[in-house]
């Protein structure tokens, strides 16, 4: 049946062909990109934080992904994802131009290549068209071209110091992501071996407070005894001196007594005949009570 009438057949309607795997739709996956949150799908809304392989992302998905990972079906993809550290909230530059929609309806054409943000610098949409990166540092979001023509080592926006290893491209090819891989596991290891500087200087300095600690206290020790042996040695010479007071004392009752110096058998004569209780001062007259007692010879 068919191919009467002057019907032509094409190759197609007599050859049964492999059919073509459907194509993206460019625009469609370009907004996609860069107008929806990489996690959840969903419109970007500020705050808007992105990763350091370069994607978007609100941030109270991450804080939802972080607490429960089990509600998201591609949590295998975001394994990098470890917390909000892993994460830069981005300091975007509103577009002016922008004409907020506030409902779609009918047929009318939907321009699906205006950004809600641009650069600070070239006035570049960030719809995809043009490469855009942020600096991990600031979080200000730049376009290649403002970054490659305007070479500086400080921040085009804030004016904050970044290197090169900070420049982060946003939603790039597959060897653009392979280097932000690179630079994440140099990140990283470079925070590990800051930590571990830190807990050594920390081990370092608090035994160098223990080691003070202790020669304060041995100082401590030393200056007791110290003052222990001075105080020994004051109490020996108050010892001494009363035991000197003492004896001056004693010899000044003997000395009032005077017969215990009379029995004294190692003084002289002349010493004895000194004091009233000698035999020559006891024969001697009284004086005069006028002249008290003179005592003459």
């Amino acid at each position: 049946m068919g191919c009467d009438g002057g019907t032509i057949p094409t190759r197609d309607e007599l050859v049964k062909t492999k059919k073509k795997p459907e194509q993206k739709d460019k625009s469609a996956d370009l907004a996609a990109k860069w107008k929806l949150c990489a996690l959840t799908q969903e419109p970007l809304r500020k705050p808007i934080v992105a990763c350091q392989l370069g994607r978007l992302y609100n941030k109270e998905s991450v804080l939802e992904f972080l607490i429960d990972k089990s509600k998201f079906e591609c949590a295998s993809s975001f394994d990098h994802l470890k917390s909000l550290r892993d994460v830069k909230e981005l300091n975007l530059t509103e577009n002016p131009a922008l004409k907020r929609r506030e409902a779609e309806k009918g047929d009318g054409y939907i321009d699906m290549q205006t950004a809600d943000y641009i650069c600070p610098v070239s006035g570049l949409e960030m719809n995809g068209k043009y490469k855009f990166c942020f600096l991990w540092g600031c979080g200000c979001m730049l376009s290649e071209r403002a970054m490659k023509e305007v070479k500086a080592v400080v921040c085009h926006k804030c004016g904050k110091p970044f290197q090169t290893e900070d420049i982060i491209i946003m939603n790039g090819t597959e060897e653009e992501v392979d280097k932000n891989w690179d630079r994440l596991e140099q990140r990283r290891a470079q925070a590990k071996l800051a930590k571990k500087a830190k807990k050594h200087k920390s081990e370092t300095i608090s035994q160098d407070g223990a080691t003070s600690s202790k020669q304060i206290k041995t100082e401590e020790l030393v200056n007791g005894k110290s003052e222990k042996k001075d105080s020994k040695v004051t109490g020996l010479k108050l010892d001494k001196t009363k035991d000197k007071l003492n004896g001056s004392k004693q010899g000044a009752k003997t000395v009032s007594n005077g017969s215990s110096i009379q029995k004294d058998p190692t003084t002289s004569s002349t010493y004895k005949s000194l004091f009233t209780s000698s035999d020559k001062a006891k024969k001697q007259q009284s004086a005069h009570w006028v002249t008290y007692n003179p005592q003459y010879y």
